[in-house]
């Protein structure tokens, strides 16, 4: 059995559908999978890119491809919301640190030793921000995932930013650029059109 690791940033839509699609990607395949959410501006920021929603003209083809993609493969989906603002400028708004930190924070659903959160917890994130949730409202998603966390305690505050800054270093020093993005073994996968060659590698190395 291959072990996969799922780099991925709550921001970005191809990471959500990456995320839905993959079990159907990988149906009757050998695998584990471990989720590391990294910051994804942090990763472009290293290698000189632009964000996704810094052209007008590609967060404007976002806006179209990305609901068309969710209807070809059957997933649900919603553009987030912003209330002072329309759906484009939504998605240009969109702050994912406080959805990063909600996923490594949780208690009893983090290893602490590697900020691997469990799929449940990452399924309630994405499904928050890209079924229409509002991704300024954070507080009931906090209480759904995780009741007991306090998140105004200095020292998990520190810790949990400690962990992203660890989860984005290691994700840059292996060579991510992008989110979605998958590695096995010293192989590394980009993008939510890159399921099928995941596959056929992971059948291949069986």
């Amino acid at each position: 059995m291959k072990h996969i690791t799922f780099y991925l940033d709550f921001v970005c839509p191809y990471a959500y559908l990456a995320f839905e699609h993959l079990p159907q990607a990988l149906e009757g395949v050998s695998y584990s999978v471990s989720y590391q959410p990294v910051l994804f501006a942090e990763v472009l920021e290293h290698h000189g890119q632009r964000g996704q929603t810094d052209v007008a003209s590609q967060r404007d083809w976002i806006c179209r491809q990305v609901p068309w993609l969710a209807r070809h493969l059957g997933i649900q989906l919603q553009m987030p919301a912003h209330p002072a603002l329309n759906p484009y400028d939504a998605f240009k708004a969109f702050n994912p640190l406080p959805l990063l930190h909600l996923a490594l924070a949780c208690s009893g659903s983090t290893d602490a030793a590697t900020g691997h959160p469990n799929r449940h917890i990452c399924e309630a994130v994405f499904r928050h921000v890209w079924r229409g949730g509002d991704t300024q409202q954070l507080q009931a998603l906090g209480q759904q995932l995780a009741p007991h966390l306090n998140m105004h305690n200095p020292a998990d505050v520190a810790r949990v930013n400690l962990q992203l800054k660890r989860n984005t270093q290691n994700a840059i020093t292996k060579g991510i650029f992008s989110v979605p993005s998958f590695a096995v073994d010293e192989q590394l996968f980009y993008g939510l059109d890159a399921l099928p060659m995941l596959r056929d590698a992971l059948n291949t190395h069986a």
